[in-house]
């Protein structure tokens, strides 16, 4: 019998949530993910640090203010290893936009323009790459410009609600990354309940419910579930256009020969009762004020890969400073 990672292969597509090349070939997923925190992890690691120097070399080389030569050096580190991800899968990596850029609609447009011109300068094709962007109003409304005006495909992460789902939907966004697990965590540390059936988890009856309606309305955004705690959860989202996994899951997943059931359907969506909703700025903020976990999670989530970009950036620092 096939094991269980080839079994959801059947149903789903399945991406690497990892910035490690060798673990992105031996798993084999269709995509690949990356962040801040995952490319500070690879960047630290013995196996990569000649391509860090060399683009630390690169970037010395290329600016003379030490401010700007950290920029280029963060933008190259993304982008290289990005494309050294695109050797390795047959679809699409996603690069991240500066999280401090989550509440600067113009920023954020102007850095996605970058990170692509760059990839282009190496020969990819634009349509090989996602870039992710804060599931905030001005992150989803530059991806609405990014996509409509540039042909710019995003990929729009830490997204925790039905509101934030609604928004992407309306803006045409080609991909959102629902985040279960950090939604499980809430609801872990927030209420008396430590524990769930698969189905009844939060994060998952969250994905379900966007996926859900998505498919019900017609819309061709790509659902692609994010931030898995276990195994579970997985399962019970089979059938989900996309999933993104950790190397440790998709170990998992790797060994176990568990029949796996397609748990989520396009045709079972379109005979849901269901309504349609749409949202103004004002609503979404509104809706997304409503809801404490989506708040707090979202808040929490650009603070932490804005932290690690800044540690990110003072490691660059160090050696760009070594190397002077």
């Amino acid at each position: 019998m096939a094991n269980t990672l080839e079994q959801l292969k059947n149903f789903t597509t399945v991406v690497a949530d990892t910035g490690n090349f060798e673990a992105i070939a031996q798993y084999k997923p269709t995509d690949a993910t990356t962040n801040p925190s995952l490319i500070l992890q690879a960047a630290q690691m013995d196996q990569y640090q000649d391509l860090v120097k060399e683009i630390v070399k690169s970037a010395i080389a290329e600016e003379s203010d030490e401010n700007e030569q950290i920029s280029l050096a963060m933008d190259k580190l993304f982008v290289k290893f990005g494309l050294k991800i695109l050797d390795t899968v047959p679809g699409r990596v996603s690069t991240e936009v500066d999280a401090r850029l989550s509440f600067d609609k113009e920023g954020q447009i102007a850095k996605a323009k970058r990170l692509i011109e760059m990839y282009e300068k190496e020969g990819i094709d634009k349509k090989r790459v996602l870039i992710k962007l804060s599931s905030t109003w001005e992150g989803i409304q530059a991806a609405k410009v990014l996509e409509a005006e540039h042909g710019i495909t995003c990929n729009l992460t830490l997204l925790f609600c039905f509101a934030q789902a609604v928004a992407c939907a309306e803006a045409n966004v080609n991909l959102i990354s629902p985040f279960v697990g950090r939604i499980y965590d809430w609801f872990v540390k927030n209420t008396g309940q430590k524990t769930f059936e698969p189905k009844e988890d939060p994060g998952v009856k969250s994905v379900a419910k966007i996926y859900n309606y998505y498919k019900k309305f017609g819309y061709k955004t790509i659902v692609m579930g994010a931030s898995f705690r276990n195994t579970d959860q997985i399962k019970a989202l089979a059938g989900c256009d996309n999933l993104t996994i950790s190397p440790k899951l998709l170990d998992q997943l790797t060994q176990s020969t568990d029949n796996l059931e397609k748990a989520l359907s396009a045709e079972t969506a379109q005979g849901l009762d269901l309504e349609k909703v749409s949202l103004d700025e004002k609503q979404f903020r509104w809706l997304l004020n409503e809801d404490p976990m989506a708040t707090e999670k979202l808040a929490e989530g650009i603070r932490k890969f804005a932290e690690d970009a800044v540690k990110l950036e003072n490691f660059l620092r160090k050696l760009i400073q070594e190397s002077k």
